[in-house]
């Protein structure tokens, strides 16, 4: 992207120069020692298709890199990804991977996060680092020791700033909505599930165990509860379906054409969970059906607490549901502003409640406060930090990697 390359250019004066395939490995690239990559992730992301090397555009940049390490033979490769690359096709894609380097270089690999050393930052990536066997490979190498993680605290991160993004009305509500629904459960001496609450399984009694939904006919649908226990109905299979929860809609199954186990698993916990509840429930219910899909979803992250409250927690918003942890460390940020952590305790210099991360507090997670200019927005700020790798983790294994050549 030509901004962020702009922007490295200004904070390390390295200017660089685009896109790899349109860069002359022998021309453009000079002798290096180290060689430094991190190839696209969404390949090999569980939150993408996940086609690996079968993605000809993004997939294949692999071997973009083992062509430059194969004509200029750097000492040192040093490599990043998602953790995800490790297991992807059963490990096939790993072993590939493994195998190539290995024509040239010793090879290790582990997994490591932020929060291993203290950085509040959840943030698993799969690092591979090789030398070259003819320089004697990688000697006494390991990667830095994380069997103790320290406890980690999400205020070290949090620095007082007039640049931060504001609560919507509609999100301070949902807020507010979903802690009551915490003060019913305490109010009435019921645990907090475990698993994701799915609000609108509450009351339905649409089929669900067997064949999915959108593999039954009009009237198998029709008569059955969907959604919030409203009765599923319509002219057609279409608006049938339409009654029913936007997951379960999906014609996304299994090869038997159901559910997959975990699916199952949440649908039939949270209708117990109701029909345990419903007296006490049923008058908050009428609060959340407005909601937006996701919005109806609510994870607690927290553990046992005798007053829960969402106040002092982190709050994030996901395609998945609302979901409350500790204060401890961060989610690993992610690329869109919809998803962004939000601190709800914190006041605002305009004396609000609450606000999401700032740009500021996003450089100090991936340890990176001092670089001299940020992207302009947030938005553009965290797609560029969501895409970066942590300086902290990559600084200990570089210090690893290179302690016995200097």
């Amino acid at each position: 992207m030509p901004e962020l390359r702009k922007l490295y250019k200004v904070n390390h004066n390295i200017e660089c120069a685009g896109d790899i395939n349109e860069v002359d490995i022998e021309k453009d690239i000079p002798q290096h020692d180290i060689l430094c990559a991190g190839f696209p992730c969404q390949p090999f992301s569980q939150a993408g298709a996940q086609m690996g090397f079968k993605d000809e555009k993004r997939g294949n940049l692999f071997y973009k890199i083992m062509e430059i390490s194969a004509y200029h033979k750097p000492e040192f490769v040093f490599l990043e990804n998602v953790p995800n690359l490790k297991s992807h096709d059963g490990g096939n894609t790993c072993k590939v991977i493994h195998n190539e380097l290995s024509k040239l270089y010793e090879v290790k690999e582990d997994i490591l996060s932020p929060h291993y050393f203290g950085v509040p930052q959840h943030r698993t990536r799969f690092y591979i680092v090789g030398r070259l066997k003819a320089k004697g490979g990688l000697k006494d190498f390991t990667f830095p020791n994380h069997d103790k993680h320290p406890e980690c605290d999400i205020n070290t991160i949090i620095v007082a700033d007039d640049d931060y993004m504001t609560l919507k009305e509609t999100t301070r509500n949902h807020i507010i909505v979903w802690q009551k629904f915490l003060d019913i459960l305490v109010d009435n001496k019921v645990g907090i599930p475990t698993f994701p609450i799915w609000a609108m399984e509450f009351g339905a009694t649409y089929e669900y165990d067997g064949i999915a939904p959108c593999h039954q006919s009009r009237s198998e649908l029709n008569g059955k509860k969907g959604k919030f226990g409203e009765e599923i109905s319509g002219n057609s299979k279409d608006d049938c379906l339409q009654c029913l929860p936007i997951y379960a809609q999906t014609d996304k199954t299994e090869a038997n054409l159901n559910f997959p186990t975990w699916k199952k698993q949440y649908i039939r916990l949270n209708r117990e969970f109701y029909a345990n509840n419903k007296s006490i429930l049923d008058e908050w219910l009428e609060s959340i059906k407005g909601f937006e899909n996701s919005h109806q979803k609510f994870e607690w992250n927290s553990g046992y607490e005798e007053h829960p409250t969402i106040n002092n927690k982190i709050v994030q918003f996901r395609p998945s549901g609302i979901r409350v942890k500790k204060p401890t460390f961060s989610p690993a940020l992610v690329l869109t502003t919809t998803q962004i952590p939000i601190f709800p305790w914190i006041t605002t210099p305009k004396g609000e409640q609450g606000r999401y991360m700032t740009r500021k507090e996003a450089a100090k997670l991936q340890c990176m406060e001092d670089l001299k200019e940020y992207p302009d927005t947030i938005a553009k700020a965290f797609r560029a930090f969501g895409n970066a790798v942590n300086v902290e983790v990559v600084k200990r294994i570089a210090k690893n990697l290179l302690k016995d050549y200097e």
